[in-house]
């Protein structure tokens, strides 16, 4: 449940529109609703301005499902990311309105109709198509979050050429997501080159010595690029709720603006 759906239950309750018993009815698994596996957290939306996100991997699929039933029906929607394919054919068969990216592994089910986003983009860039799934799962997040996302794609610095030719859409942006294996090191020339946040998202691409992740890792936490923030290694959903929170103003544990 979030803020307006809260405040429109206590208005109807004040009007007299709806009885007492039927809105302690509604309210039955505030703040959180216990089941034999999973205690579902409907008290996320209002302290954090986000429902809760379902992380599916290492679930069952019986498992997902009934955890996206109860956050539909306290929110209208939900959001699961890692969701592997048997998982993911499974839920939309079970919710056929739900948006499944296969290469993001994310499923979606928009609390309501999708309006067009306004306002400043965020921007996620990717070095190279490898980096794809890392990036769709930021874009994906961004776009459940309400953002107006846009994407620049296989921008690596072994063609920097290719990022230079894309300024102004780089300039445009109100947070930059910069998602990148290998040496890591396109944060930092991004990072140079722009005023607004940057958040860097190592991956876990590259050769041998990459260490599956941990010198991308190593390199943006290094970066000489003043102000680059760093997540985890493959964590674009951490880079997307970022963003979220420096474009509506939302900090750690605090409300929605």
């Amino acid at each position: 449940m979030n803020r307006p759906q809260l405040e429109a239950l206590l208005a109807d309750v004040a009007a007299g529109r709806l009885a007492p018993e039927a809105a302690l009815e509604r309210l039955t698994h505030f703040p959180f609703e216990e089941l034999s596996f999973a205690k579902v957290d409907h008290h996320r939306a209002l302290r954090q301005g986000l429902p809760e996100v379902v992380y599916c991997e290492g679930k069952a699929p019986e498992q997902v499902i009934a955890i996206l039933e109860r956050l539909q029906r306290a929110d209208g929607g939900f959001l699961g990311t890692r969701i592997a394919e048997d998982q993911a054919r499974q839920v939309i068969a079970h919710f056929p309105q739900a948006r499944w990216n296969r290469l993001a592994r994310t499923v979606v089910l928009p609390a309501e109709p999708a309006e067009s986003a306004i306002g400043p983009p965020l921007l996620v860039v990717s070095a190279g198509t490898s980096d794809l799934p890392v990036a769709e799962e930021a874009v994906e997040v961004g776009l459940a979050c309400g953002l107006l996302v846009e994407r620049l794609v296989d921008v690596g610095v072994a063609g920097l050429h290719r990022l230079l030719a894309a300024s102004e859409q780089l300039r445009r942006a109100a947070v930059i997501i910069v998602v990148a294996g290998m040496e890591g090191a396109l944060p930092s020339v991004v990072g140079g080159l722009v005023r607004v946040p940057v958040i860097a998202v190592p991956t876990s691409v590259g050769y041998g010595a990459s260490f599956g992740g941990i010198s991308a890792l190593l390199a943006m936490l290094n970066s000489c690029a003043a102000g680059v923030a760093v997540m985890n290694i493959d964590n674009g959903f951490g880079a997307a709720v970022a963003a979220f929170r420096i474009l509506k103003g939302i900090p750690p544990g605090g409300e929605a603006a």
